[in-house]
């Protein structure tokens, strides 16, 4: 048996569907390569995204397990950070809703192949910032230090995002043509996909902050 929250992974679990189902900077950009290359290149270019994934979240759940069992204290103040960031990130989904988060390149311009589709994809998410901090403000909130196995308990979240965000960026990439106009056309509904996120990450911040 798995040293996890049950039930803080089936929240994780929902929390992370709906956060990469919200039109972002990474679809976009699998979108945009998918348009260009054909289905293969989005596929590649999500299986580059998801490498960059699995090194962040490595890096993330390395450090931070080795920190919170150096300085037990450090796991609540931590997580109340932690929260407070996602907060941040639900309020500017909320202020920007329906906002480009980043063009997809759409279907003109030289084709992409696939060994560029997937350099592209690793390197665009591995050197954005923001993913290392999204990863180390995230995963925490639902680790649970009583259960001890940081590391493991790190490896199975890090593992779950992988896996939806591949599935999900996978599916845009093979099907960049019709998603592409689909979202072209539906600005309302990419609003109304980013009041639900937003306000998603700012409940779950405010409750995991405050709880345990």
């Amino acid at each position: 048996m798995l040293p996890i929250d049950v039930h803080l992974l089936a929240l994780f679990i929902l929390t992370t569907v709906i956060a990469c189902l919200a039109p972002g900077p990474d679809m976009l950009f699998v979108l945009g390569v998918g348009m260009r290359g054909g289905p293969r290149a989005g596929l590649l270019a999500t299986t580059g995204i998801a490498t960059s994934e699995a090194i962040h979240v490595t890096v993330a759940a390395a450090g931070l397990s080795a920190f919170f069992a150096a300085v037990p204290v450090a796991f609540t103040a931590f997580r109340i950070i932690g929260g407070a960031y996602l907060v941040y990130l639900g309020i500017q989904a909320i202020r920007h809703r329906g906002a480009e988060h980043g063009a997809p390149s759409g279907a003109e311009g030289a084709p992409v192949s696939g060994r560029q589709a997937y350099l592209r994809g690793l390197l665009t998410n591995l050197l954005n910032p923001k993913m290392v901090t999204f990863s180390v403000a995230f995963l925490p909130q639902f680790v649970d230090p009583a259960l001890g196995w940081l590391p493991v308990q790190f490896a199975v979240l890090g593992a779950v995002l992988i896996v939806i965000e591949f599935l999900v960026d996978g599916t845009v990439g093979m099907l960049a043509g019709r998603i592409g106009g689909w979202l072209a056309r539906r600005r309302a509904a990419r609003r109304r996909i980013d009041v639900a996120t937003g306000s998603l990450f700012i409940g779950l911040g405010v409750r995991l902050a405050a709880e345990r």
